[in-house]
């Protein structure tokens, strides 16, 4: 019975140790797309078979109404980072728009060297219109001078982007 035991047991630890190599095996979970982003990712990473411009973006935006919500994913130049924690960042969508960048669940943040580098974004485009409070809480986490966040007044209605997925171009 002790044999039958220990044979088993060897058994079990020589199969649960096989190694594969996954290096031979073709990556099918990502399309084509998305295999060509090739440096950083973070969070969910990019999933979409297709990647909209930053200015096809800026025309959904424009056609957007508040309670909306359009899944996209789109390229676009990043204009600022949170330089507390790297937890917001701003895209160029071009005609000096722009859209608010934060995170899924605030499950992740990106670098706060961004700034002028070319990302790609997936997740739930909508447009928000954005508090006195909270647009004095990120001009301060931008490093906005006190005269400069002192100055707004009144609620804005903003772009914003709730990312599950960025990658670094």
């Amino acid at each position: 019975m002790k044999f039958n035991v220990c044979v088993l047991l060897a058994w079990l630890c020589l199969t649960a140790c096989k190694s594969e190599n996954k290096q031979d095996q073709p990556d099918t979970k990502k399309p084509a797309v998305a295999a060509a982003i090739q440096d950083q990712e973070f969070g969910k990473g990019i999933n979409a078979d297709k990647i909209s411009s930053a200015a096809d973006m800026a025309g959904m935006y424009e056609g957007m109404m508040e309670p909306d919500t359009l899944s996209v994913a789109f390229e676009a130049k990043v204009v600022e980072v949170c330089q507390m924690k790297g937890c917001w960042m701003k895209l160029d969508l071009g005609n000096d728009q722009t859209a608010m960048v934060r995170f899924k669940d605030y499950g992740f943040f990106v670098p706060k060297d961004l700034a002028g580098k070319s990302v790609v974004v997936e997740g739930n485009a909508f447009v928000d219109l954005m508090s006195v409070e909270d647009q004095k809480h990120y001009a301060e986490d931008a490093g906005s001078t006190v005269e400069d966040i002192e100055a707004i007044k009144a609620p804005k209605k903003t772009y914003t982007f709730i990312a599950s997925g960025v990658a670094v171009k």
